[in-house]
C-alpha cells in the first residue's frame, strides 16, 4: 500500500485585479461597512460603527464619479475579484501633492489570511512609482498595524483619529518611500 501524499495543496491563485469605477459604489459600500464593522469591533465604539451605513454608497459613488483632473491627480480604486463571485477587497489611493494616501484597504471578512491584502497592498505600492505611500492606522488596531510592518512600512508618527459624534483615538502614520 502506498504511503498517503502529503503533500500541501498549492496556494489559490492570486484575486483578479481591476480599476473600480462609479458602478462599482454599491458594492464597495458593503463591502467597506463589513469590513470595519469586523475589524474595528472592541477598538471602536460600537454606536460610531453603527452610525455608518446609508451614506456610503452615495459616498463612493461621488469619489468614483468626481473629475479630478489630470490622471496624476485621480485617486485610484483596485478591487480584487475571484471567479466571478464579487469584490473580495479593495485599495483606494489618493494622490495629494507628491505623495500618495492609501486611504483604504479592505478585505472581505471571511476571506482575510487567504493573500488578498497583500495582493492589492503590493499592486497599490507599484501604482504611482515613485510616491511616497503613506497611510493611518488605529494605535489599537494591532493586526493592522503588523500586517502593514510585515509589508515594509514604517511608523512615522502620532495623531488622532476622528469619527463623527466626536469620538478621538490614537493613531499611528505609517509608510514607505
Amino acid at each position: 500500500m502506498a504511503a498517503p501524499d502529503r503533500t500541501p495543496p498549492p496556494p489559490p491563485p492570486p484575486p483578479a485585479l481591476r480599476e473600480g469605477t462609479a458602478a462599482d459604489a454599491a458594492d464597495v459600500a458593503r463591502l467597506y461597512l463589513a469590513s470595519r464593522r469586523s475589524a474595528y469591533a472592541g477598538l471602536v465604539p460600537a454606536g460610531v460603527l453603527d452610525a455608518e451605513g446609508p451614506e456610503q454608497e452615495l459616498l463612493w459613488a461621488l469619489r468614483l464619479d468626481a473629475d479630478y483632473g489630470t490622471p496624476a491627480d485621480t485617486p485610484v480604486l483596485l478591487l480584487a475579484e475571484r471567479d466571478g463571485a464579487g469584490v473580495d477587497g479593495f485599495a483606494y489611493l489618493v494622490p495629494d501633492g507628491g505623495e500618495v494616501r492609501l486611504e483604504q484597504l479592505h478585505v472581505r471578512p471571511g476571506r482575510t489570511g487567504a493573500g488578498i491584502g497583500t495582493h492589492l497592498l503590493r499592486a497599490a505600492l507599484e501604482r504611482f512609482p515613485g510616491a511616497p505611500v503613506r497611510l493611518e492606522v488605529l494605535a489599537a488596531n494591532r493586526r493592522a498595524i503588523a500586517f502593514y510592518e510585515r509589508h515594509g512600512a514604517h511608523r512615522l508618527g502620532r495623531g488622532t483619529a476622528h469619527f463623527p459624534g466626536g469620538t478621538q483615538l490614537p493613531q499611528y502614520a505609517y509608510g514607505w518611500n
